[in-house]
């Protein structure tokens, strides 16, 4: 079973209904199915839930919190792994990635996973990871 990430940019596609919210779903869909594994750091969570919040309401940010928490993919702490962390800090400091993307690449990279993105910052990394690009 193929593992992937996704980045905040993937799931705010989805719940604004932009061009690539297809291309998400039927990721999402595929993992409802048990054909892949989908992760996503939890510091890409809070990256949607404060987009959401701050172009919205803090209303909309708990509706789209509750949706996430019902789909099939896997929230990824941060607070015990180091491993992860040091990863992230090795992208930043390279001036490669924002902090929240370079979480997004770190995991990619460390589980061997797919970057589900379309957020073209990610071509920094291109060649370190796999990324599949959402249009």
């Amino acid at each position: 079973m193929a593992t992937k990430v996704l980045d905040s940019w993937a799931l705010l596609t989805f719940f604004q209904g932009e061009s690539s919210a297809q291309l998400v779903k039927k990721i999402l869909l595929e993992a409802e199915m048990g054909r892949q594994h989908l992760l996503m750091c939890v510091v890409n969570w809070g990256e949607v839930y404060y987009n959401i919040l701050r172009r919205t309401s803090a209303a909309t940010a708990e509706m789209i919190a509750r949706e996430i928490a019902a789909m099939p993919i896997e929230l990824v702490p941060v607070d015990a792994d180091l491993q992860l962390v040091r990863q992230a800090a090795l992208y930043k400091a390279s001036g490669k990635l924002a902090y929240a993307d370079a979480f997004a690449a770190a995991l990619a990279k460390l589980r061997n996973a797919e970057l589900i993105t379309g957020d073209p910052d990610f071509q920094a990394v291109a060649g370190e990871i796999k990324i599949g690009w959402l249009k």
